[in-house]
């Protein structure tokens, strides 16, 4: 694993805030998406506020633009003959909800990106989370199991918990707590499986809703907390990714980690 050389990504149109963390020889590449930022774009007037400011093939799931020839190659450039280097492209890797920051996955190889997907899809990925919460949880370490139902409607996902026959598991441990009137805590997530909403839902049917959740929070705790703080964010955070991965007869570790923003531990 290399650290973050001058020029890989230095020409990627990254979207408003987002930061390369680290990449490897391969093209693999880990990217922090701040709060706000969309995974991809959803319609054309999306694009300002995406992962990249470029086009984005939804069939393939990749991004793609032009660049000058000075365009480090790895980055996915096909070099074309008019003095510009054609079809720079990086595949999605995987998604976040806007309303999450932290680490995504992308990469510079087709090939490549497929591979890694389907280690997605296997659960060979290892993906840390961290969330501030109303409340705290009885125990510092738990398995948080549940049957979730998830509907996909107009664009728009919902889910539920206890009412579906989804499995969702989540191992969970306590940061740090806050006890008394008032009582927040900053843990820890790590799915074991990738259920969309699923960490949001988890936490609001132990009655300990994300801080900032519009859609599965605490509406009355937002206002004031939001009133409070001058803070309007879902304070849910990828803080971590790891796993490996065979490519051309090798294996390959990969891990990434996105600093928790300060706000998070600013109540505690």
């Amino acid at each position: 694993m290399s650290g973050k050389p001058e020029r890989f990504g230095a020409a990627w149109p990254l979207g408003p805030g987002v930061e390369l963390l680290i990449q490897d020889a391969n093209g693999v590449a880990a990217l922090n998406k701040p709060a706000g930022v969309l995974s991809h774009p959803n319609e054309a007037k999306d694009r300002p506020r995406c992962l990249f400011t470029a086009h984005y093939d939804a069939a393939s799931e990749c991004y793609q633009w032009t660049a000058p020839t000075s365009t480090n190659t790895l980055d996915g450039a096909r070099r074309g003959g008019t003095g510009e280097v054609a079809a720079s492209r990086v595949w999605l890797l995987n998604r976040l909800d806007s309303a999450t920051s932290g680490v995504i996955l992308v990469a510079t190889d087709e090939v490549l990106a497929g591979e890694i997907r389907a280690g997605f899809k296997r659960k060979e990925v290892t993906k840390v989370y961290q969330a501030l919460v109303f409340g705290h949880p009885a125990k510092p370490v738990e398995i948080w199991r549940d049957l979730l139902a998830v509907v996909k409607k107009g664009g728009q996902i919902r889910a539920a918990a206890g009412v579906g026959h989804v499995p969702a598991e989540s191992r969970v441990r306590v940061i740090r707590a806050r006890h008394g009137a008032g009582a927040m805590a900053l843990i820890q997530l790590e799915p074991r499986t990738g259920r969309s909403h699923q960490l949001r839902v988890q936490c609001a049917r132990r009655h300990l809703p994300i801080v900032g959740d519009q859609t599965y929070g605490d509406f009355g705790r937002n206002r004031e907390f939001a009133k409070r703080t001058g803070l309007k964010r879902l304070f849910l955070h990828s803080l971590e990714t790891r796993f490996s991965y065979e490519w051309k007869n090798r294996t390959f570790s990969f891990a990434a980690k996105a600093p928790l923003p300060a706000e998070f531990v600013s109540e505690l």
